[in-house]
């Protein structure tokens, strides 16, 4: 556990928390049972409740695994007292440990952000949170143009892999973000330990979350698209495949059938004339030519 003290209020941050971390939290600030209940049970859904002597909120932060290559969700607890600020996650929240530590280090930082409320902090706080997913974003904007340059590029096959895994991120981060809106709408409510003029700066963090999700929507489609375009180019190159392979096909039919003739016949034409061979492929390539010819006449190639 860590804790950051000043003469307005202090911010207390735990990583992993103990049940000895959450029993000594509900000694020090008396918290209603359900909220120790929170801090010790995952929460699978955002969730914003006020209680007598705390305000109790749990969002989820997109993180990024880069060993799978995909975006999942770190859940933030928050709770907010008279003169403190809690915060507690069982997963490392980079950016948030980052702007404990800039805090905790810079006493400048700490009269910027710690100079009038928890609830200030909190706005804050979210707003960093929310800043972070833009870099992001544009990560996977990247990726969409490289692989629109690698399908053009005529490597279709290798691009099926990498549209899985960006599609399989874009999914989980909309996963992530779609349910957070209703949290934030929430604190732009009445509430005891948040006050009235921070209203319009909470009404801001909605609009930077319609922002991601409108990117979101916007990376969805490109990605769906691109994977449309990828399929039709395969698609189209094992139909060109095929009609190669049944031309070469139809054409060798003639051959066969005129050479399965000649070895059913006991007195083979020609047998005893010494260009006998060449004669009789003489033959098969004529029948060769006169097909091919029939099919450029059907325009069939």
């Amino acid at each position: 556990m860590q804790e950051i003290k000043t003469e307005k209020f202090s911010w207390i941050d735990f990583q992993e928390p103990n049940a000895d971390d959450v029993l000594r939290i509900q000694k020090r600030f008396k918290l209603h049972p359900l909220v120790v209940e929170e801090f010790s049970t995952p929460t699978l859904r955002p969730k914003a409740a006020e209680y007598d002597n705390c305000v109790y909120l749990a969002i989820h932060i997109p993180l990024y695994d880069s060993e799978n290559k995909t975006t999942y969700p770190g859940e933030l607890d928050i709770v907010i007292c008279e003169n403190t600020l809690i915060t507690s996650h069982d997963v490392e929240i980079y950016q948030l440990n980052d702007f404990f530590n800039e805090l905790k280090k810079s006493k400048k930082k700490r009269e910027v952000y710690m100079q009038q409320s928890p609830g200030a902090l909190l706005r804050y706080l979210l707003e960093m949170l929310l800043e972070s997913c833009f870099p992001r974003l544009d990560h996977i904007s990247r990726k969409l143009d490289n692989i629109e340059r690698e399908i053009f590029a005529q490597h279709e096959k290798e691009m099926v892999f990498e549209i899985s895994l960006v599609k399989r991120d874009i999914l989980n981060f909309r996963r992530t973000m779609k349910p957070q809106r209703s949290v934030f709408e929430s604190l732009t409510q009445e509430h005891k330990y948040i006050e009235k003029e921070l209203r319009p700066y909470f009404q801001d963090l909605i609009g930077t979350n319609i922002r991601i999700w409108n990117m979101l929507e916007s990376a969805k489609e490109t990605i769906e698209s691109l994977e449309s375009t990828n399929n039709s180019l395969l698609s189209n190159q094992l139909d060109m495949t095929m009609k190669v392979l049944t031309i070469f096909s139809a054409v060798m039919l003639p051959m066969t059938v005129y050479s399965n003739i000649l070895a059913m016949s006991a007195d083979i034409p020609f047998g005893k004339d010494p260009n006998a061979f060449w004669i009789h492929l003489s033959i098969m390539l004529a029948l060769s030519l006169i097909t091919i010819t029939f099919f450029k006449a059907r325009k069939w190639l």
